[in-house]
């Protein structure tokens, strides 16, 4: 039995039978992903998030991921500048939620492998086998100074995450190991309680570079990435599948992100998007973030620029789905024949824009088939899941990675 096969028969949300999956992302930061100063609800706080995620659980949302941040990109929003902790809001969300699969969002040079891993154990068993890891290696230069004084460079930094998922992945299967690599050093490592879920908890990473992608492929489960078009995304889904394949005999699946504002009419729909995006959106901190991704003008056009922008302000430079829930519910069913697995959703205010997606979006895509409808006397995934580890496969999966780094 694969590794997938073992987390569908677990009743892992994240492998059920939606051809298109949907999450939220970034509920735990101001503004959630859209740069702007428009008027909002919304607030990065724990009694908004159970709010949403409550919305989520009734409507049959897969899971969230959270945005791991420490501090804000400045710009008159100071952008994502106030944020829960996401080991932290995991538990906490963990305790009040039944049936939604949650992520942590870990930068691996902020936390020490042994430290993540039993927290993520913990967090498990609060959950009853709901938590997953999201892995970052940390790319916001202002950030990295505050912990080690500089951002490391792009390679080395895969390497650190490669050592630091070793060690997590020991520590969640074996009983006993000493580890001495260029990172960490290890005596007599040991863990308990191990994590509830099987064969593990779910790992996730949005690397997009040549080494970004082959972490991803050696480690993960959901290879996570922002799309350029419709082709784009066959063709990064396609790539990643191969890879994950013919490198490491893994299974593999890609995720990706869009922002939604759906309204009654087109006209409704396009008027929000230029009042929270052209009028209102924070140009400042969008350019800040597109200059530290290498959107250069001197290689673009202008329209090429301005588009890139409003993408990042809109909603983390994620897909568009904007119009009327026919229009809305299109565009996801056209990413759905893909062969992407979902897509995290984000909106400018949750609590008032989710109720009337989830009202009139999700009725569309589950008469199309990419969803079922939700039954409300299903099991949950904590009730179904398998409280005994797969410890002899999740020991292979550890040893493999280990012969790999020979």
């Amino acid at each position: 039995m694969s590794r997938f096969d073992v987390f569908r028969e677990a009743g892992n949300p994240m492998f059920n039978d939606n051809q298109l999956k949907l999450g939220i992302f970034g509920p735990n930061v101001n503004n959630s992903c859209a740069m702007t100063l428009a008027e909002t609800t919304f607030k990065p706080n724990f009694e908004t998030n159970v709010k949403i995620a409550k919305m989520m659980e009734e409507a049959g949302y897969e899971c969230i991921v959270p945005v791991a941040r420490w501090r804000g990109f400045g710009g008159p929003s100071n952008f994502n500048g106030q944020c829960m902790e996401t080991y932290t809001w995991a538990a906490a969300m963990a305790a009040v939620t039944e049936k939604i699969y949650l992520f942590c969002t870990s930068h691996v040079p902020t936390m020490h492998p042994i430290v993540a891993s039993k927290m993520l154990s913990t967090i498990d068993d609060i959950s009853r086998g709901r938590i997953g890891l999201n892995t970052v290696v940390g790319w916001f230069p202002k950030e990295m100074e505050m912990f080690n004084g500089k951002k490391m460079e792009h390679d080395k930094g895969y390497q650190y995450a490669t050592e630091w998922m070793e060690v997590v992945l020991k520590m969640w299967s074996e009983q006993f190991f000493d580890h001495k690599g260029e990172f960490f050093e290890i005596k007599d490592g040991w863990q308990e309680p191990k994590p509830t879920q099987s064969p593990r908890p779910v790992l996730i990473s949005a690397g997009t570079s040549k080494k970004g992608r082959e972490f991803s492929a050696r480690f993960s489960d959901f290879n996570f990435g922002y799309i350029e078009s419709m082709e784009h995304c066959t063709e990064w889904t396609n790539y990643m599948k191969k890879l994950a394949w013919e490198e490491y005999r893994r299974e593999m699946n890609t995720f990706t992100t869009g922002f939604v504002v759906c309204r009654p009419t087109e006209k409704e729909a396009k008027e929000f998007y230029n009042y929270y995006v052209r009028e209102l959106g924070d140009w400042e901190v969008a350019n800040i973030i597109c200059d530290m991704f290498g959107i250069e003008s001197s290689s673009n056009s202008i329209e090429f620029l301005t588009k890139a922008r409003e993408n990042f302000i809109g909603g983390w430079g994620g897909w568009g789905f904007v119009g009327t829930p026919e229009q809305v519910a299109d565009e996801m069913i056209r990413l759905s024949k893909t062969g992407v697995s979902g897509t995290l959703v984000s909106f400018v205010d949750y609590l008032e824009e989710m109720p009337y997606f989830n009202e009139n979006v999700l009725p569309l895509l589950e008469q199309a088939g990419v969803r079922s409808p939700v039954k409300k006397e299903e099991p949950t995934f904590s009730d179904k899941r398998n409280s005994a580890i797969d410890v002899q496969e999740i020991s292979q999966e550890a040893a493999a990675s280990l012969a790999l780094s020979r």
